[in-house]
Order: C-alpha cells, then structure tokens, then sequence
C-alpha cells in the first residue's frame, strides 16, 4: 500500500466516525475495498462502509445465513464451489436451468449472501486478508422461459455491488440462447461500470480457451473443459478459520 492509500484510508476512518461508526475491527486493506469501490472519494466510501456495516448486523446478525433458512433454494441444487483458480481465487457456478423465480423473496435475499459470503469464506486461508475475490460462472445452457429471473440477478450483483465490493473478479456467462439477451439487457442497465468490465460473455472457441486459461483446467469441471467434478455448494466443508 502506498501512501496516498495510507492517506485515504486514514481520511476515510476519521469520515465513518464522523458519522458514528467505527472502523476498529477492521483492517486497511479491508477498507481499501471501499476507497476502490467508490473512486477514491472519501465522504461516498465512508457512507456505503457505514451502510454495509449496519445491513451486515440487521440482515446477518448471526454473521452468516444458515442453511436451515434456506432448504427451498439448497434443494434446487444449482450452485457449484470449486477451487481454487489460478489466481487463487474460488470459483461458484450456478446453472441456471435449475434456478426459478422465487416464490419467497426473502428466503432468496438469504441465498444470495449465504453463497457469497461461503464462497469468500473458502478463498480464505486459513484467515481473512480483506482483499479475497471470486470468479463467478453463469451457465445458460438448456434454460427456457421458465428458469429467466431477470429480478433475481438483478438482485444478486446489487448485493455483489452494494455490500461485497470488489469482491468480483470476474463472471463469465456461457452458453446464452438468443431469447437471453433481451434480459441481458435489461440486468446490464442496473450494473455499474466496474461490474460490467468484469464480465465476459464466452461467444466463440477462442474466448472459450481464453477462458480456460483463466479459470484453471484443475478447477474446471470437465462440462466445462477442465479436469475437476462439480461440488454442491453445501456439500463443501470449510476449514475453521484463526484469529
């Protein structure tokens, strides 16, 4: 970290307890992340860190969603964790023809968070740095009319941007039919721009072997050119973290 980082972050604890929080438990780099997320400007990063901060402790009091408050969508067995990727990073595939519109808005909400924050979680070793991301993949293949949520994605990179910045480093949506991308559209005009330069649409064999590459074959399950097997996201168990 440099020092107008040093800097900035010093500026940016001072502008959270200016607005009565705290940034005690958590460390630079952690914080870092916000300064990013915002451009470097000090009074927005510190409002979306007091923001996150207060949403954390009313929607995850218990810091984390149990899968006893999320049976319907963990039966659907559609989201994958695989790992890591060649930069380190864990990997969560949903394949959405699987996934339908949810029928409890809330339940879903919990969905969203218990997979990002397990997925973060198993990019930790052994302890949290603060700077961990993930690569995410959005596999279209088979989908029909029944399985398009346009909300539901909506409201799933508005946590990613709202509440887990710069925890993406990268979402690759493969296989999209033709009818996709009018909704594709539509979720693109919620995006903000750092978001969509992290996404990839894989169109062609060379994108494909790019995103090879990328990924990792060792992670990769094979379907999708690798070498790996998909894992259930509630059949992976993680390590207990240190202090």
């Amino acid at each position: 970290m440099d020092q107008n980082q040093e800097l900035a972050v010093a500026q940016l604890r001072r502008a959270v307890h200016n607005l009565g929080s705290s940034t005690e438990r958590y460390g630079d780099i952690t914080l870092t992340r916000f300064l990013i997320a915002r451009s470097f400007d000090i009074d927005k990063a510190a409002k979306m860190f007091v923001q996150w901060r207060d949403w954390r402790a009313s929607f995850v009091p218990l810091n984390s969603i149990p899968e006893s408050e999320i049976p319907d969508e963990l039966n659907a067995e559609k989201i994958f964790l695989q790992g890591p990727s060649t930069k380190g990073h864990p990997l969560v595939i949903c394949k959405a023809n699987k996934h339908f519109p949810a029928k409890d808005a809330l339940q879903f909400k919990k969905f969203v968070v218990h997979l990002l924050d397990k997925t973060i979680v198993s990019g930790f070793r052994g302890k949290e740095i603060g700077n961990e991301k993930l690569i995410a993949i959005l596999d279209l293949q088979q989908i029909g009319y029944k399985n398009v949520d346009a909300r539901g994605l909506i409201t799933g990179f508005q946590f990613l941007q709202s509440y887990y910045p710069e925890r993406l480093a990268k979402c690759y949506l493969l296989h999209m039919p033709g009818f996709f991308v009018r909704v594709w559209r539509l979720v693109s005009r919620f995006l903000e721009k750092a978001t969509l330069e992290k996404i990839v649409i894989v169109t062609n064999e060379e994108e494909r072997e790019e995103f090879i590459r990328e990924v990792g074959e060792e992670v990769l399950p094979e379907e999708y050119g690798g070498k790996a097997k998909l894992t259930l996201l509630q059949d992976v168990e993680l390590e207990p973290l240190t202090e």
